[in-house]
């Protein structure tokens, strides 16, 4: 495994860098504060093609790399976790559509989708459903050619403004997913307001009450809601999200070498102190395996490995659990100061809580990553 780039990962991430210096750190803690994503970065975002980045070049987009998907939720991690969680959740969707999708379902959705004309948002939890999507109560009835959907989805991440929802419900062959237009009668969502982090991401509570929806926006074919549709979603999320973490760890260190640089107590910079060396040294390092796992979790994405599932869990937990680390490390390096508004570190701390439970908590992961553990044993001593 190695960190390298080729000369196109390379440009891109100086312009996905670049890009997110200029266009939102300087906002993040603004928006972080209105508990909103601002509809004009929306825009610039889909405007430039990054909203499209991954989705294939015949519907209109980027036709991006995994890699390079990568390096932009990293770097929009970096400058802001619910700008990196549009990203996520939008191309969660696209993704779900380009490869479960119909003809015509491709045909219609992922043009727009690539130009970011519609935002996507996944439809899955619910009040009393998290990672267990199999546990649904979200009812789906099929009339004649149509279906009816009746059901509530909770801690939905652009819920407020997303125009397509991919719903998750329950129908008499199992779970099915299902595209749902925000203008659909009985559609209707409410603003989830004071999270502990990712507060701009337009978290919202989603009710479909007597929903109407043709047969024709089924994704794939009734009860492959979730081995297929759904965890084909969650499978990509948890790639952005790691990288996303990664971002955090860097803007963690990047706050505390700034930081440590430049404040003193008791007549010295505080970067002197031995136990301040230790928390930097530490973040500097969980930054660079992070980096490399999520480097690797990509390059098996792009070789179509099998390996990927598991690579995606390992990066996405690490990188989880190191982002956590470094933002409590970054908030004890900056005092007081970190405990206030005045500095992005309080930011990131919450940010990083979010991390660790979305696209899988750390549990979960925990528990998936053992039999992976045993299975990969077992392997090396057949070989």
């Amino acid at each position: 495994m190695t960190g390298a780039l080729n000369a196109e990962q390379a440009v891109a991430q100086k312009e996905f860098r670049a890009f997110a210096d200029r266009h939102i750190a300087p906002h993040a803690d603004a928006w972080h504060r209105a508990q909103r994503t601002p509809p004009e970065i929306i825009r610039l975002l889909a405007d430039e093609g990054l909203l499209g980045l991954p989705i294939a070049r015949q519907y209109g987009g980027g036709g991006a790399d995994a890699v390079t998907l990568g390096l932009l939720a990293g770097e929009l991690g970096r400058a802001c976790s619910s700008v990196r969680s549009l990203l996520t959740v939008h191309t969660m969707v696209a993704h779900a559509i380009a490869r479960w999708g119909s003809r015509a379902q491709k045909e219609n959705w992922l043009p727009r989708l690539a130009r970011g004309e519609r935002i996507a948002a996944l439809a899955v939890s619910e009040p009393g459903v998290g990672s267990d999507a199999a546990a649904i109560t979200t009812r789906l009835v099929r009339d004649v050619d149509d279906w009816i959907i009746d059901g509530h989805k909770r801690w939905i991440t652009y819920g407020e403004t997303a125009d397509l929802f991919l719903v998750l419900g329950s129908a008499a062959d199992g779970p099915t997913a299902l595209l749902v237009e925000r203008d659909t009668p009985g559609v209707r969502t409410e603003p989830i307001e004071d999270l502990i982090g990712i507060r701009a991401s337009m978290t919202a509570d989603v009710y479909l009450e007597a929903s109407r929806v043709p047969g024709e926006n089924i994704l794939a074919r009734p009860g492959l809601g979730v081995s297929h549709v759904v965890g084909a979603a969650l499978d990509l999320g948890r790639y952005t999200v790691g990288w996303g973490c990664v971002g955090i760890v860097d803007a963690c260190l990047e706050a505390a070498v700034d930081y440590a640089g430049q404040r003193e107590q008791f007549g010295t910079l505080i970067k002197e102190h031995q136990l301040v060396r230790r928390m930097i040294s530490d973040m500097f390092t969980a930054a660079r395996a992070a980096r490399l796992l999520c480097l690797e979790a990509g390059r098996l994405r792009d070789e179509r490995d099998p390996g990927a599932l598991a690579a995606t869990s390992v990066a996405k937990y690490f990188a989880a659990r190191a982002a956590g680390r470094a933002a409590i490390d970054a908030v004890q390096i900056h005092g007081a100061n970190g405990c206030g508004s005045d500095y992005p570190v309080q930011r990131y701390l919450g940010d990083s809580r979010v991390m660790e439970v979305i696209e899988g908590s750390a549990q979960l992961h925990q528990v998936g990553l053992v039999e992976y553990a045993f299975q990969d044993h077992a392997s090396r001593r057949h070989r």
